[in-house]
């Protein structure tokens, strides 16, 4: 969806992602992201939460029409009920799924990964 926004505003139409990666989505460089920390699959708020979507669908709105300038992003307020357990399920250090040396290129890449993170270039 990033690449699409970008396509979308190259051919002068605003977009504002709502998302959770954060990471992901402001590398691809889109002009404006509501950053909602939720689990992957919640960048619109809980399910049947619908104050909570309103919240987060006028924050888009509203970025829209604010935006100081390019690859602008903002975070909404809120925080996922309970604890941050479910990070430790998402940025785990192992890839069960994943042997031999199929594992051995995933670990390479990660490290070469957090270097470029450390310098800044991702």
């Amino acid at each position: 969806m990033s690449l699409v926004a970008r396509y979308l505003e190259e051919h002068g139409i605003p977009t504002v992602m709502i998302a959770n990666a954060r990471d992901i989505v402001e590398h691809c460089g889109v002009s404006r992201l509501v950053f909602v920390d939720y689990p992957l699959g919640n960048p619109c708020g809980r399910p049947f939460e619908v104050a909570e979507q309103r919240q987060i669908f006028a924050m888009a709105l509203d970025l829209l029409q604010t935006a100081a300038g390019p690859r602008t992003t903002v975070q909404a307020p809120l925080k996922w009920p309970g604890d941050e357990a479910w990070k430790e399920l998402i940025f785990s250090d192992e890839q069960p799924f994943v042997e031999g040396e199929a594992y051995d290129d995933w670990i390479k890449a990660k490290a070469r990964y957090k270097e470029l993170k450390k310098e800044g270039k991702v």
